[in-house]
């Protein structure tokens, strides 16, 4: 019976111990490493995770046990079973880091390691480290990695950004965080170390901008991206957001004209020298809306159009993607160039309040303004709002020349002693340009709310309010005389001693009102793996206008009238009343001339998805309706040529315009290794008024190692003709050089006008874009990027330059002139192909240690191939057969060699302490004009100029922080001269005289002497103080 029951009893030992063995056999076959475990759950719950990998590697575990449906579930069992800890950043990122110091101390004294017990292993410890860790401007940084170099030994910051570490031996601590520079500092003799991390990208961000399908961090994109942080961008101390970029994306220029009039609401910008029609702005990856400004002075980015990116207040931007290659298979029309991505802040818990005033050298131009950014939970940390208010004032700012008293006389036909007696009291001829008077308020706001464990609802909206006022050309009394107009003398008396009633001529006013929204709702869902994307977006801009100060100096009669006294239906003597003069003495001297408004409705679904751990694909489709409206301005803004300075837009030339377009894409990326990615486009789209496009992009990346990765794209573009662009019909008031200010005539190409002209309507452009480059990292501290980018355009749309009479009275072009008392006329047209090619460079080096202190430099560049007109010029008959042409010398160098030919920022960021210093300069590479009036055989050019700017920070405390920037520290102003094409140019520039002709022509007689009445890429204004106060909160 013993032997039954030890037999039995044996029996059941081994079963059990069978069974043990399969189930840990089993566990174990099961179990995982917390890294690929992270990596599960981030693409089946669309979320990211930043670890130190060195930390987690030795941590398994079983994923069965973590079968939760919800996140928070998932989260807080990996948090009770494993030592480590999971804090949440918003925007669906997540911290892994060792537990908290208090924490581990708990399992410590209870634990022991090979019969040696925690608090012995204590003592063996050598020294405790402990500090915070900041960023630039003090504030707290939680969740940093803080590693023992060449250990695992390491620990993590927390909420307030303490951290505490036991080493065993006098070593180095690795300082590591997200979209920060990391640090490596030795603690031989310290006890307490203090670190202020400087934003980078030491760590991968994920890029949304250039990809349907899943984000990539930006080193395994196969395409050219500059990513600039809100630090950056503030740093350039400059007042707003386009201006900004000029001081940081060398492929990014903005224009400043000394023309102040409608042009004061938005600076033309551009990538690549392609004009602002050519790039394409999204806010959180979504279309903002175009301007409703079209640009039409002389000046670069002449007949252009696009969003109203100054009008972004700076305060609510995360950070900025700029895709510097064509993307119109990802995103439609307007991508020829480029993407700019804005990605607006998302922080539910932080806010800040900042006050910036500044002024320039010459104690003009004063600003003042206010920014909050705040954010807040929606309940239960489901959900943030972060959002912005800015209210600014920035006043006037005048740089005019010296006026020269001959070229007056010659242009005015006036007594050379008359204008010398005017000029003597005011050397300026009363002119005022350089920046006008501007007041904005702005407000953004930026929202996310998790609706069930795989829906979520975002969205942001955002409003802008701009008033400008400013100035036309001051009218002397050489130009408009009491001798034309003897009513002056009533309405601008003076105290001109040789005028009746004193007059001495008038300024008119211009005073613009912009008011820009856009707004976009959306749902993210995951089903079944799939990702889904719906959204809802809207946008407009307004613009509207006042002129004073000014007249109506045509001859209009109003409408005779026939009273019939005695009924006999005969007109008699005495029944007819004659009409009287509308204007002249009796013009009123205030008008509303109309304005313009565009606003655009986009629906966007995007749809992906993960087939596997190398192929994903994207698919979507887009609708969009725009409208493009002229508003009509009051009778006398326009009527017989209306208000003298700036005409209003008639009846026949307002008009409300709409269209409407559908386009769907499909994308394919396939990782055929891990270093090794091919991506693929194709996209077609349909307009209701021009019919189908079809494009695509093909593009590859090979990366050899971190220090070396190959890189490549081909596409094709399109870009539609703007509403504007089609239907904007008016009278302008322009320079024309010899004759002062002249009215000219722009006339849109589905008019009559048009029609009779031989006009054809506008078509698409299209687009051939290949770029290829390389890049890298070394030691985590060295990066950089090359590549080499090459544009054809085919039909590419431009505003021709203005048409004078044939000479033949007979011809419909002199009738059309004659009729409309207009001294010429210009048209858009699909006139040109165009080449470009360039090179952009960015070089970095961060984290180098001198002193206490880091030391940050970088250097990048764009030097320009090619960029030049690719065969004839498409003239229609009527145009070439009186010996003129669209585009003449003046637009070609217009479109491509009055921008800088290279152009190369050189930065220096040291942080020491609770100091940060900046050095920042700027290289204008040389650019060419031929200004139109100009002699052909003479052209100008504008000397390199390095602009040097200069910012100190000092951390207060760990919430306050002053900034001083002074920009252009060295007062660097645009600067030209005449350079000869030939011997007849040499006999030119060796006559003094004839120089000073040429001069006056461009200048409107050295009105505009500091850049011409062209403008430039940086501003004459000389050196700006600008001095900032932030409060964290």
């Amino acid at each position: 019976m013993r032997t039954n029951k030890l037999m039995r009893l044996l029996l059941a030992v081994m079963l059990f111990s069978s069974i043990t063995s399969a189930t840990a056999a089993n566990e174990l076959k099961e179990n995982v490493t917390l890294s690929e475990f992270l990596n599960e759950i981030s693409a089946k719950h669309e979320v990211f995770f930043t670890y130190n990998p060195t930390l987690v590697s030795t941590t398994s575990l079983n994923p069965e046990e973590y079968k939760f449906p919800v996140l928070d579930k998932i989260i807080n069992k990996l948090e009770r079973k494993t030592s480590f800890d999971f804090e949440y950043l918003g925007n669906k990122y997540y911290v892994v880091y060792h537990k908290k110091p208090e924490r581990a101390k708990v399992l410590k004294i209870n634990s022991t390691v090979n019969g040696i017990s925690a608090t012995t292993l204590n003592k063996v410890v050598q020294n405790s480290i402990s500090g915070k860790v900041t960023d630039d401007s003090g504030m707290p940084l939680a969740g940093v990695n803080i590693l023992e170099k060449g250990t695992t030994n390491g620990t993590t910051s927390d909420f307030d950004g303490n951290y505490t570490i036991n080493i065993t031996d006098d070593t180095k601590l690795v300082f590591s965080y997200i979209g920060f520079a990391t640090q490596e500092i030795s603690t031989l003799g310290k006890n307490v170390i203090n670190v202020q991390l400087s934003e980078g990208m030491q760590l991968d961000e994920f890029i949304v901008v250039g990809s349907r399908t899943a984000p990539r961090s930006n080193a395994d994109t196969p395409l050219p991206v500059d990513v600039i942080g809100a630090k950056d961008l503030s740093s350039t101390g400059q007042a707003t957001f386009d201006k900004a970029l000029q001081y940081r994306i060398p492929s990014f220029n903005t224009v400043q004209t000394p023309v102040n009039d409608a042009t004061s609401l938005l600076d033309p910008y551009e990538i690549r020298n392609m004009g602002p029609s050519r790039t394409l702005i999204l806010i959180n990856g979504k279309r903002k809306n175009l301007s409703a400004l079209l640009y039409t002075q002389t000046s670069p980015g002449r007949g252009e159009t696009g969003a109203d990116i100054s009008a972004i207040p700076t305060d609510a931007i995360k950070r900025v993607e700029i895709l510097r290659d064509g993307a119109s298979a990802q995103y439609g029309s307007d991508a020829i160039a480029g993407v700019m991505n804005i990605i607006l802040k998302d922080s539910p818990n932080e806010g800040s309040a900042t006050v910036r005033t500044g002024i320039t050298s010459e104690g003009d131009g004063e600003m003042f303004g206010v920014a909050l950014n705040n954010g807040s939970s929606i309940g239960e940390d489901k959900g943030f709002i972060n959002y912005t208010i800015d209210l600014s004032k920035v006043n006037q700012a005048n740089r005019p020349g010296t006026v020269n008293a001959a070229g007056e006389a010659a242009d005015f036909g006036a007594s050379i002693a008359d204008v010398q007696e005017f000029l003597s009291r005011r050397p300026d001829a009363g002119n005022i340009n350089g920046s006008p008077e501007t007041a904005a308020a702005k407000f953004s706001v930026n929202l996310g709310y998790d609706l069930s464990e795989n829906t979520s609802m975002y969205g942001n909206a955002a409003y802008v309010y701009k008033a400008v006022n400013s100035f036309a050309n001051y009218r002397t009394p050489y130009w408009r005389t009491v001798d034309d107009f003897p009513y002056l003398a009533d309405f601008f008396p003076g105290d001109n001693p040789n005028t009746a009633g004193g007059y001495d001529g008038y300024v008119p006013t211009f005073e613009g009102e912009l008011s820009d929204y856009n707004a976009t709702i959306g749902f993210k869902s995951v089903i079944n793996d799939w990702n889904l994307d719906a959204s809802f977006t809207t946008g407009g801009n307004t613009q509207t206008y006042k002129v004073n100060n000014t007249h109506n100096r045509n001859v209009v009669y109003s409408p005779s009238t026939w009273v019939d006294a005695n009924g006999n239906g005969v007109v008699d003597d005495g029944e007819i009343t004659e009409g009287s003069e509308l204007y002249r003495e009796n013009s009123q001297q205030s008008f509303d001339p109309g304005g313009t408004k565009f606003s655009h409705n986009v629906g966007n679904i995007d749809i992906s998805r993960l087939l596997s751990d190398k192929v994903s694909i994207g698919v979507g489709a887009e609708f969009r309706t725009e409208t493009f409206e002229v508003i009509e301005g009051e009778l006398a803004s326009y009527d017989g040529g209306g208000a003298d300075s700036f005409a209003g837009a008639s009846p026949q030339n307002a008009g409300k315009f709409n269209r409407y377009n559908i386009g769907g894409y499909l994308s394919l990326d396939y990782d055929v290794t891990d270093a090794f990615l091919l991506s693929g486009t194709v996209r077609t789209e349909n307009y209701s008024d021009f019919g189908n496009a079809f494009v695509y992009k093909f593009s590859s990346r090979y990366k050899v190692s971190d220090a070396f990765t190959l890189r490549g794209s081909i596409s094709s573009g399109f870009r539609a003709p703007t509403l504007h662009q089609i239907y904007t019909q008016k009278a302008q008031y322009s320079f024309v050089p010899g004759q002062g200010i002249q009215v000219g005539g722009l006339i849109n190409n589905v008019s009559t006008q048009a029609k009779l002209l031989g006009i054809p309507q506008l078509d698409a452009e299209t687009s051939t874009n290949f770029t290829i480059g390389f890049g890298g990292k070394i030691d985590n501290k060295f990066s950089y990027t090359f590549d080499y980018y090459n544009i054809a355009v085919k039909d590419r749309i431009v505003l021709g330059s203005e048409i004078g009479p044939s000479g033949d009275a007979t011809n419909p072009l002199d009738i059309l002139l004659t009729n409309n008392n207009l001294s010429d006329v210009s048209f858009f047209s699909n006139a040109i192909d165009t080449k470009t090619s360039g090179i952009d460079v960015v070089l970095a080096y961060k984290g180098i240690e001198i002193g206490e202190g880091n030391l940050d430099l970088n250097l990048s560049g764009n030097y320009t191939i090619q960029n030049e007109r690719d065969g004839a010029v498409k003239d229609v008959p009527l145009v070439a057969n009186s010996g003129q042409s669209v585009v003449n010398e003046t637009q070609e160098a217009l479109f491509f060699t009055s921008r800088p030919e290279t152009k190369w920022i050189l930065g220096a960021n040291y942080d020491i302490n609770k100091f940060g210093f900046s050095l920042n300069n700027t290289y204008f590479g040389k650019t060419t004009f031929q200004q139109q009036g100009l002699d052909n055989n003479l052209f100008t050019e504008f000397t390199p100029k390095i602009v040097t700017d200069l910012g100190i920070n000092f951390s207060a405390t760990d919430k306050l922080t002053l900034a001083l920037n002074i920009n252009n520290l060295l007062n660097v102003l645009p600067e030209w001269s005449f350079k000869s094409k030939n011997a007849a140019g040499d006999a030119i520039l060796a006559d003094a005289a004839q120089t000073q002709n040429q001069s006056n022509l461009i200048t409107f007689n050295q009105r505009y002497s500091q850049m011409t009445y062209d403008g430039y890429h940086f501003s004459q204004l000389g050196t700006m103080f600008n001095l900032s106060l932030n409060y964290k909160f």
